[in-house]
Parts: structure tokens; sequence; C-alpha cells
């Protein structure tokens, strides 16, 4: 703890005064929704057919729909890792090919040396609260006032973990397990468990609750607020004012729940006449858990889900909002949740972090100006393997794996699959064989990469690793 003060400080140093936002930098806001297992194709604005979401609709509308926006990881921890640091999952260590995620008994999290994005911002004087799920580390080291937040109020980890009883993992879909008392998973606020099992059923009305008082205690604040909701991964859960609402059954009374949180952030802020100086941005950790059938999602008509490298575990839902400032269009051009750390940084004056490699582009002149990315080439990693790359419109495939269930065989492709996302984004149609400069274009990115990739030390590790 006492190395990360000193970094931060050092680091404080470098900090730039004078670059220019999109106005008073003390004054611009930054709220991050970033929900849990929603599929590409879960809103309303982005296909759905039955869901209703009019508040992101009408978000989106206002604001920039990204089609082609990506999380670093198909899976929570290394997900939310990277979103905070700007960095792919694998260089803090936050990755791993035994242990995907965090669990009750991992004896690690971010590590000390990291930087999060609220640490940065916290130097610059805004006040910072994480409201929801953090799945970085549960123990109070980790936790997010250890992280550059004032506050915190939340599930640590995943909202099925610590179950009490024994039954079929795979078999919640079918609802037999949905009583929130039969998962020992605590609520913490700030580090103390308030409540323990905590009640899931209002967890998502909670939320938004927490995130609204904060909002009002801080109005004339600069802020930074990091909504994480807990669902919709499963165990599913909706309060009673949204339980048989929707037509796609419990999973979309979960989605539609969330909507209306974000309906009721988006009208606080307009009340308290501080919309025109936030930037609100809407997106997922990952892609739908599909094993799960009507309790998981959908990914539209994009390939397979949570846990996989193809499209639809991968490419998520993202919509960011700002009144007079974020100019509205449907954007192609990729996008990464890592990018959200960089592009904030700079809207408010920081300068992002020159000891270190940062891999999140700053988006700000997409975002005000409508101008291209200069994103040529995602990478795609399960665990600390590199299964598949995009440059520009291509994607090329070396592995591929089913997501985390009982089948998932891994088939390692010597000439890789390559699909056209602008014209095949379902990636049914292998072109490779038409395409070889293209194959060795990204084979030449992937030596590069490779060559310069330093890991950072496994921390996904439990007590039975140890022993």
């Amino acid at each position: 703890m006492f190395l990360k003060i000193i970094r931060l400080l050092l680091f404080s140093l470098l900090l730039t005064k004078n670059i220019l936002a999109i106005q008073d930098s003390s004054k611009t806001n930054f709220i991050i929704i970033f929900v849990d297992d929603m599929g590409y194709g879960d809103l309303g604005v982005f296909g759905h057919p039955t869901i209703q979401t009019p508040n992101l609709d009408q978000m989106a509308y206002e604001g920039q729909k990204w089609t082609q926006f990506y999380s670093a990881a198909s899976v929570c921890t290394p997900s939310r890792a990277a979103l905070l640091t700007g960095r792919l999952p694998i260089r803090s260590g936050m990755a791993s090919d035994i242990n995907r995620v965090l669990f009750p008994d991992s004896v690690n999290g971010l590590p000390s040396y990291e930087l999060t994005l609220s640490e940065i911002l916290k130097e610059k004087g805004y006040k910072t609260a994480a409201i929801g799920k953090w799945h970085l580390g549960h123990k109070k080291e980790f936790l997010p006032t250890n992280n550059g937040f004032d506050y915190y109020y939340g599930i640590p980890y995943s909202n099925d973990m610590d179950a009490i009883n024994n039954f079929n993992y795979w078999d919640q879909y079918k609802g037999e397990e949905l009583n929130s008392k039969n998962y020992n998973v605590p609520l913490i606020k700030n580090t103390s468990v308030i409540e323990r099992p905590v009640d899931q059923t209002t967890i998502t009305k909670r939320y938004t609750k927490e995130a609204i008082n904060f909002i009002k205690e801080n109005k004339k604040e600069s802020f930074f607020l990091y909504v994480a909701h807990n669902l919709p991964h499963i165990p599913l859960y909706a309060s009673k004012k949204f339980l048989g609402k929707s037509k796609r059954g419990l999973y979309g009374d979960v989605i539609q729940e969330i909507d209306y949180g974000v309906g009721q952030i988006i009208k606080v802020l307009k009340k308290l006449k501080i919309d025109k100086n936030t930037i609100v941005v809407f997106t997922s950790d990952n892609g739908p858990w599909l094993p799960f059938k009507t309790h998981g999602g959908s990914a539209g008509l994009l390939k397979e889900g949570k846990g996989t490298t193809w499209e639809g575990g991968m490419r998520v839902p993202a919509i960011f909002w700002s009144p007079s400032n974020i100019k509205p269009a449907i954007i192609s051009d990729t996008g990464s949740t890592m990018d959200l750390f960089s592009t904030f940084i700079s809207i408010a004056g920081g300068q992002i972090p020159t000891d270190r490699i940062i891999d999140g582009f700053d988006i700000t002149k997409t975002l005000f100006d409508l101008k291209r990315t200069d994103r040529e080439v995602t990478y795609f990693y399960r665990g600390t393997q590199l299964y598949a790359l995009r440059y520009k419109n291509y994607k090329a495939h070396f592995i591929t794996q089913e997501a985390y269930t009982l089948n998932n065989k891994k088939m390692i492709h010597e000439i890789p699959l390559l699909y056209d996302l602008e014209n095949d984004p379902s990636e049914k149609y292998n072109i490779s064989s038409k395409n070889k400069d293209v194959i060795d274009k990204i084979r030449s990115i992937v030596l590069i990469h490779n060559s310069n990739m330093i890991k950072g030390k496994n921390q996904l590790i439990n007590r039975k690793l140890i022993n």
C-alpha cells in the first residue's frame, strides 16, 4: 500500500494542467454503467424484438451507438481489470489458464502496482464511487477503497458464488436455485460486510438508489461513478415491480429493470442540471452466457457468447451519452472498454501514464468530432493465450474453443480461420485460402506483439493451487 501511494505521488507530478476538455475539466463528470453478461442483441436499440429498453434506446438516439465495441476478455475478472487499468489483463496478471476469474477462496486481487482510472481521476480532484460488482479481489487491501474509490457499496464477486447447497450448476436456468438465500454472497459497504446473504431480489434497485445518492451528494463536485450491475449474470433476480413484465421472461424482466435504473440516473442528472457536464457510458463486461438458455442473453447475429473469442463473446453493446458534447451518430469503428481509461483521463486534463504500456486509445476525437479512431488491431485473449486477432475488418482465429462447459475441446488452426467482419459479422465463411497476404500481415503483427509482451505474475490463484 505504501509503495502504491509513492507511485501515485510520483505520477501526480506528471499530470498536465492545461489540456482542454469539452468544458471546464473540473466540471466534467464520468459515469460508467457496466452490466454483467449482457449480450450484443439484448437491447431494443441493438435489435431485440421483445425486451423493452426505452431509456437506453433514447440514450443511443441522443448520443452514440457503437456497433463494433469490444471487451478485453470474455469473462468477468480480466474484463474488469482491463476496463479500470486500460491494459490487457495478461499484463497485470489478472488472466489465467487455470482459474479464469477470482473466487471466494482466491488469495490475491488487482496488484498494487497497477494504476486505476479511479486513482488518476482522484488525483485530479474527482470524487469517486464504485457501486456494484467488483471482482478484482475481495480482501480489504484489494477492495475499491484501496484502488482510488472514496466509497464502495456492492458485492465483491459474482452473485452465483458461495453457494450453500450442492446442485447442478448448469441447471440453474431451470429456476431451482433462485432463492438468493442459497448463495452466501456478502454485501459490502466500504470495507465492512453489512448483509449476508444479500437479498438479490432488490440489488439492482439498491444499486440505482446508491448511485443517485452519490450524484446528489456530489452535484457541485467533479465525480467519477462506476456502476457495475451484478445482473444479468445468473442466478437472475428482479424486484416485484418488474417481475413478469417482459415478454422475454425473467431475463427480460432483469434487463428492463436495469434500463429503468439507467433512466432514473439520467433523470436526476437533468434535474440537477449537470447532464451537459456529464459523460455516461453503458456497456457490458462480455457476451451472454448461452448454456443457461432462457436465463442467458442473446448475441444477436453474432456467433457464440461468453467464454469464447468469437464475436458473440467479446463484442458488446456500447452507448455514449453527453448532451451538447457527444455528437449523435452510429459509430462502426472498432472500440474497446480499455479506451475509456485513456479517453476519460484526456478529457479530465490528465496525462496518460508513460511508464507502462497502455492498450486503450483516446477516442475523444470520435466522440466530439466524429473522426475515425486510430485502432486497427484488436486482440482476443482467452486466459493468457492469444486466440484471435482483428486487423481492420479481418479477424483471424488461431485457436477456437467453446464456452466454459464440460465439452470445450480446444482446436488449434495451423492456417488461421479468417473472416471479413464487414460482410460476415456472424463468422460463417472462412476466407483464409483466398487471402494469404492478409494472413501474412496478421502473423507479422502477432510476432511483434508476442515479442514485446511482458506477462504479469498470475494473481488468479486460490488456496488449492497454493497447497
